[in-house]
């Protein structure tokens, strides 16, 4: 049978309904409709879909869904839909920025990603539908990926139920081609999907809202931080180990972030306060460097020397003797958590969290993702309200 059957790929097509908080249903979920903006980043586990509902195939009476779509975040999971209990099911993500969907029916299996990046952090429309044996994405009015194929058995009329998903999927990740992160920084609007009109559901008690207005970087709601294995970033003992943040920093409150040695019970901690507009930099609770308000900050850990820079490296930096701190030699079986103040054992429960937009984060000169940390929660990412 085609892949691309109008029934079939109608489960791809629906999934974006979403929509504010509802009614409960009697089952301890809220009911959403499917004409409200929603935020795809919501705090769940990250597989776990963040609305989803259950239709009769003999409800489908279109085969076309339209919605917008805004984000800077590179990669993630938009929607996903199954037949047959989750047998053949369909996907669409992004990867690099550019449409990714993956489709399994039958015997068949296809992968296929094209199309402009829409990680640019503007609002785009994208149109779903199904033209024979073709799954066309259109965005913004042009074709942006066309996906045709055949199955060598007899086609089949689909009947039952059509699961449906929004932010993550309801299979076994191992079963797509191609692997992906899949939490989603972005927000999604004006859906229109196949003329459902069923209700959705969503296990979150509240959902986040979308800015009307962003920008790239990582906005800390006070709530939450991301914790990294300080292993995941070799240092050089002649180069040190450099991290570097962009932002306001006069705007921030809280702990921007924090090291610990858990063997040697030491913790470093950068730490900004609105009120006095002062960052201070404490190592190990004994030396405390105050900095007026900046949006720049370099910091140069070395084998006895702290060297922190509030501009450029040619500048002249503050300069610190670490004396018995030795952050690099305890630096590749430590924690690094940006957004708070990591706590004692192994749970690394945190506090002190920052709230504000680091426009940039760079460890070792390479930007740090935080889709990659070890755990993070009440983060974006990617994006700040501006």
């Amino acid at each position: 049978m085609a892949v691309a059957d109008g029934l079939l790929l109608a489960l791809s097509l629906a999934l974006l309904g979403w929509g504010a908080e509802g009614q409960g249903n009697g089952r301890g979920m809220k009911e959403v409709s499917g004409s409200t903006t929603i935020n795809l980043g919501q705090d769940r586990d990250i597989w776990r879909p963040l609305i989803h509902t259950t239709v009769n195939l003999s409800e489908i009476t279109s085969i076309k869904s339209t919605f917008q779509l805004r984000t800077f975040d590179p990669e993630g999971v938009i929607f996903y839909g199954d037949t047959k209990n989750g047998d053949d099911w369909f996907v669409l993500s992004l990867k690099d920025g550019i449409p990714l969907m993956q489709i399994s029916k039958g015997d068949v299996l296809v992968s296929v990603a094209g199309g402009p990046k829409l990680d640019d952090g503007k609002w785009h429309t994208l149109e779903l539908s199904n033209q024979g044996k073709f799954v066309i994405l259109e965005v913004d009015g042009t074709s942006g990926l066309v996906v045709g194929t055949q199955s060598k058995h007899p086609e089949e009329v689909l009947s039952g139920g059509l699961r449906l998903a929004l932010g993550g999927i309801l299979i076994d990740k191992e079963k797509m081609i191609v692997q992906f992160e899949p939490q989603m920084d972005g927000c999604v609007r004006e859906g229109s999907w196949l003329n459902l009109s069923s209700p959705w559901e969503t296990e979150v008690e509240e959902l986040w809202p979308c800015y009307q207005n962003i920008q790239p970087g990582s906005y800390f709601a006070g709530t939450g931080f991301a914790i990294f294995n300080t292993s995941g970033f070799p240092v050089d003992a002649d180069d040190g180990l450099k991290i570097e943040l962009v932002g306001d920093f006069s705007q921030m409150n809280g702990t921007i972030f924090s090291i610990k040695s858990p063997r040697h019970e030491w913790t470093v901690a950068l730490v900004a306060d609105k009120n006095t507009n002062v960052v201070s930099l404490t190592l190990d609770q004994e030396k405390t460097l105050m900095l007026n308000s900046l949006n720049k900050l370099v910091i140069i850990f070395q084998r006895e020397l702290l060297q922190v820079f509030q501009d450029e490296l040619g500048e002249t930096p503050f300069s610190v003797n670490l004396g018995n701190l030795d952050v690099l030699t305890t630096w590749t079986e430590g924690r690094l958590a940006v957004g708070g103040l990591l706590g004692e054992g192994e749970d690394n429960i945190g506090s002190h969290f920052l709230t504000g937009c680091l426009e940039k984060i760079q460890v070792q000169g390479k930007d740090l993702d935080l889709d990659l940390a070890v755990k993070h929660m009440s983060i974006s990412p990617h994006s700040c309200p501006t």
